[in-house]
């Protein structure tokens, strides 16, 4: 379970009740380059261009670019590889699955019978987009000669009487034997200077999908506006292993090893608006823009950990937490999209996109229960991305080829970033598409590669050594699709 951001690190031990956290609103804000084939193969740069059922969820007045209605369906294959580097030892870990990236209908007027000097044409949309992907496995190990684990359990629990530790973490180490108190609450634990073999695996899995209903018009063939309500789908799931040795035998007393295993789901229903228009001046140019509201989400957690110990002379002990479970809100950042379009007749065209996304404006609330440290860590952590985005297409008959890149900006404020490793990414695709009156099929290809830095606990007043992660994903989606 990844949650605080220390300096940029994601700590994944902290108190698991109310445990929404910074860096759960950094992944519930996330979008990726998901959709369609052309979509994909032109970087996302779709703004000012529209015909592209993506656009539901990106630019809503896209949909009226069409003249006929669309059906289409857009099956992905995504890997993912992640890796890590930690205290000089690499490993590397990922996935490879399969997924929906887009599907739906358009349903478009004659625009033949539409006032030419007035309003051409409505169209109206509905199709599902997975707008983030999750699915991945990562991990990380080494050999770590100056701290611990259990230095973090011992610290949050100082202080506190162990009848009053928390249930789902430092209450394990202290049943277990790893951290253990004296008369005045103070704690010591079974590794305190460190020198254990440090490993821990998580398996990822989960997306954030949206189902669009959308209408759109077309005015004079020189205006098209359009609004979409989008239904958002989340889920988030993590199974994580974490393992300390005492494989070296440097420890003085009886520790062994220990085990500290958490598991992690979150679900969530939102909703938004997206509000769009592309003007075109003159043939060869069209001017974007769109905006989307926060996405206002119900969420609900649940959440279990486990912790073992064993110990030289055969003794070992294993305590399990309740089951948790927690219900709250979430809204995700505002949106702004703006787009230029050069279209060169019926060869092929030119795309810029840019993308301003502030993470900071994300916010946690529950009945009866402040979020203001929360709230304020987010604030305080992330600041506004800039998504930059090209992509061109170039007809040679039926067939169209198509490229695109894109670059984000870290979401990290400056206090925060490591360099070289502060979480912006860059993105390059490519692919071609052929087309006949009715029938079309388009293959697109995206590659994205980011660096990113966490802890793997954090200690009061003491650096700990983070983990240096290189993520590079590959997306391969083919589109099916019927205009008529």
């Amino acid at each position: 379970m990844l949650l605080r951001l220390t300096t940029i690190a994601l700590v994944f031990v902290c108190t698991l009740t109310q445990a929404q956290t910074d860096q759960d609103a950094f992944h519930y804000s996330q979008n990726s380059i998901a959709g369609t084939a052309r979509f994909i193969s032109m970087g996302g740069a779709f703004c000012a261009v529209g015909g592209d059922l993506t656009t539901m969820a990106y630019n809503p007045a896209g949909l009226a670019i069409y003249r006929r209605m669309d059906v289409s369906f857009s099956p992905s294959v995504f890997s993912s590889s992640i890796g890590s580097d930690y205290l000089g030892q690499y490993t590397r870990d990922g996935r490879t699955g399969v997924n929906i990236g887009n599907a739906g209908v358009v349903i478009s007027s004659n625009p033949d019978e539409g006032d030419p000097n007035g309003w051409v044409s409505w169209n109206i949309g509905f199709a599902y987009n997975r707008t983030m992907d999750f699915n991945t496995n990562k991990s990380f190990q080494g050999f770590n000669r100056s701290s611990s684990l259990l230095n973090h359990f011992a610290q949050h629990a100082e202080g506190t009487s162990y009848a009053d530790l928390d249930s789902y973490t430092d209450y394990l180490a202290y049943y277990t034997y790893l951290i253990n108190p004296d008369s005045s609450n103070h704690y010591t634990n079974a590794a305190p200077g460190g020198n254990m073999n440090q490993l821990r695996t998580a398996r990822i899995r989960g997306s954030i999908g949206e189902t669009d209903l959308t209408i759109s018009g077309n005015y004079a063939n020189k205006l098209y506006l359009g609004a979409t309500l989008g239904f958002s789908h989340l889920n988030y799931n993590e199974d994580a292993f974490y393992e300390e040795t005492n494989s070296k035998k440097l420890i003085p007393d009886s520790l062994q090893r220990f085990d500290y295993n958490t598991s992690f789901s979150t679900s969530g229903s939102g909703v938004n608006l997206k509000f769009g228009m592309i003007f075109r001046p003159a043939d060869f140019l069209r001017i974007g823009g769109s905006i989307q509201t926060p996405t206002w989400y119900a969420m609900s957690d649940d959440y279990f950990s486990s912790m073992y110990a064993k110990y030289n002379g055969g003794k070992s002990y294993s305590k399990d937490s309740p089951q948790g479970a927690f219900d709250y809100r979430f809204n995700s950042p505002f949106k702004a999209t703006g787009g230029l379009a050069l279209i060169f007749q019926d060869k092929g065209l030119l795309s810029l996109d840019y993308q301003y996304t502030d993470i900071s404006q994300a916010d946690f609330s529950a009945g009866g229960l402040t979020y203001t440290q929360v709230n304020t860590d987010i604030s305080r952590t992330y600041t506004a991305t800039n998504d930059f985005r090209a992509g061109t297409e170039w007809r040679l008959g039926n067939i169209s080829l198509r490229g695109g890149a894109g670059y984000t900006s870290s979401p990290m404020n400056n206090a925060y970033r490591v360099s070289g490793n502060d979480f912006s990414q860059w993105r390059y695709s490519g692919g071609l598409g052929i087309r006949d009156k009715t029938f079309y099929l388009d293959i697109g290809y995206l590659f994205s590669i980011s660096k990113q830095y966490y802890q793997p606990y954090y200690l009061d007043n003491t650096p700990v050594e983070g983990v240096h992660e290189t993520i590079r994903t590959h997306n391969v989606t083919i589109t099916f699709g019927a205009k008529f």
